[in-house]
């Protein structure tokens, strides 16, 4: 009796035990089996961890190569726009010149024009100077045909208009250079 229940409990621990080491062995290859899982997933986070460090490499130093290239652009913009500005100075100034020198060309246009008109109007009385005087002379060989001993006439003075033209002409030629 009392042996006998030693017994039984003895041969329940024993199927206890043995169950329990089914059971455990069970449960320690579902662990074993849920570790090597993890560890595969754990491989896969690191592997996909690097990459994305890599890229972020990547692209933070593609980053930085656009910023450098944005600064050169915009350090050449300055260049650029400064140059402009300096041609657009140099452009008012070529075009306030342009301006000065067609006011200087017109002013000498003017002088150049009425000298012109004056000569013109010199040599028309040239001309009738010299008409007059050839009138004169003609009267004066008629009357020195007449009276051989006598003298031109009393007052009359004798200037040659090619001398006066040519004056006329010299002072028109140094104005005209000032046209050009």
């Amino acid at each position: 009796s009392l042996e006998q229940q030693v017994k039984e409990m003895q041969v329940r621990l024993e199927e206890a035990e043995s169950n329990a080491m089914k059971g455990g062995k069970k449960a320690l290859a579902k662990l074993e089996q849920r570790v090597r899982e993890l560890e595969t997933e754990l491989d896969s986070e690191q592997r996909r961890h690097g990459e994305t460090g890599k890229n972020y490499r990547k692209i933070d130093r593609r980053l930085k190569e656009v910023s450098l290239q944005a600064d050169e652009d915009k350090k050449g913009y300055d260049r650029m726009q400064e140059l402009v500005d300096q041609l657009q100075g140099k452009i008012k100034t070529y075009k306030r010149q342009v301006e000065e020198a067609e006011e200087i060309a017109a002013v000498n246009l003017a002088k150049y024009r009425k000298i012109q008109h004056e000569v013109e109007d010199a040599e028309e009385r040239a001309d009738q100077a010299e008409q007059a005087l050839q009138k004169l002379r003609a009267k004066n060989r008629s009357s020195v045909s007449v009276s051989r001993g006598a003298s031109a006439a009393p007052g009359v003075r004798v200037v040659s208009m090619n001398s006066h033209t040519a004056r006329v002409r010299n002072m028109v030629s140094s104005v005209a250079p000032d046209e050009e």
